[in-house]
This record gives C-alpha cells, sequence and structure tokens, in this order.
C-alpha cells in the first residue's frame, strides 16, 4: 500500500476516483492528507441510571444520548473527561482500491483534544459523513467551532480492488451513507446476532 501525496490526491480528486464534498479551499489539501471540517451536529451521553452498556440489550444505545446542533458561529464546548460524537462538514465516498484514515490535527491535539477513539479506519468503497470520536483529554474546555479544520484524512491505495467494498449487498454496512453523528450500531454486529438467536 502507498499513500497517496498532494499531487495523487488532487488527480484523484479532479477524475473523481475520490470524493470530497464541499471543499472550501484547495488549502485543505496538505502534502499527503486533506483536512476535514467540524460540522454542527453532536451526539452526548446523558446521566443514567444504568450501571454499563451491554451491547447485547435490545435497548436502543440512541436512547442513552442527547443530540444537539450548534447555531453558526457560536461555538461546541468540551470540557475535560468528556466524550462527544460528531461529524465532518464533508461527505467522502472512496472506491473499491483506495482506504483512508482519520487523523486528529496536531493543532487540536496540542489542545488535548482527541478526534477518534478507535475508528480512524475508512473502507473502501465507504460514502458519507465521518463520526468523529472527540474526547477532551487535557485539563482545559475546548472551545470547537462547526467549519473547524479538526482532523485530516489520508487515503492509501490497496494492492487490488475489494471484491465486496463497504456497501456492498453481502456486507454488513451499518454506517454507509451516514449524515450526521452514529451512536455504535454494534448490536446489529452478526455474531451478536447470532448469539442472540
Amino acid at each position: 500500500m502507498a499513500i497517496l501525496s498532494d499531487v495523487d490526491i488532487k488527480k484523484y480528486l479532479d477524475e473523481n476516483k475520490i470524493e470530497i464534498y464541499p471543499i472550501k479551499d484547495e488549502k485543505q489539501i496538505q502534502p499527503s492528507s486533506v483536512d476535514l471540517r467540524l460540522g454542527d451536529e453532536f451526539k452526548g451521553f446523558k446521566i443514567i441510571t444504568k450501571p454499563y452498556i451491554d451491547p447485547y440489550d435490545n435497548t436502543d444505545l440512541e436512547s442513552y444520548m442527547d443530540s444537539f446542533k450548534v447555531k453558526e458561529g457560536e461555538p461546541f464546548i468540551i470540557h475535560p473527561g468528556e466524550f462527544t460524537l460528531a461529524t465532518t462538514y464533508e461527505t467522502v465516498k472512496l472506491p473499491a482500491d483506495i482506504v483512508a484514515r482519520v487523523e486528529g490535527r496536531s493543532s487540536m491535539g496540542r489542545l488535548g483534544v482527541t478526534m477518534h477513539v478507535t475508528a480512524g479506519y475508512i473502507d473502501p468503497g465507504f460514502e458519507g459523513k465521518i463520526t468523529l470520536e472527540i474526547s477532551n483529554i487535557g485539563k482545559m474546555p475546548v472551545a470547537l467551532y462547526p467549519g473547524q479544520r479538526v482532523c485530516q484524512i489520508v487515503f492509501e491505495t490497496m494492492t487490488t480492488p475489494s471484491a465486496k467494498p463497504y456497501g456492498h449487498e453481502d456486507r454488513d454496512s451499518k454506517y454507509m451513507g451516514q449524515t450526521g453523528p452514529q451512536v455504535s450500531k454494534i448490536k446489529q454486529d452478526f455474531d451478536i446476532k447470532e448469539e442472540k438467536n
């Protein structure tokens, strides 16, 4: 696998092999990545009396979270120790022979804010906005503004196209086409479904 340079990223974007829309400014294209902006939708965990989240429980995980939208020009404040789901402003579409990774920008990391917990990998064939798993591991609250560049996406070519890319009818593509932050759909995992039957 090889990481795409800015030259190849521009070429793939021009040829619509990779789609990222809308890109506000060509300055978003970095030497080997594209900066993505923060959307205006967030989800945060409620304070609940349940002792833990159980993926085998049929309770809707959506009920554990509050959803809210930040008004234009206003910040979302993430406090130390908090975790929230957000989304990229841009929609991304990958072909069957490109994978991608979302990484936090170093400018955000230096404030103590991480952009993903573990789910920074994007499968070939994916299309949609990217859900960000934002945590503040610092000691001060941090203001995040919709439209702000908060992460970057890195593209890698595969040795061959995937036979069953994300979105394929035989694949369990739970997050395909997402337009906002999505809660975990772990209860739809085939191994958990089989265990419950």
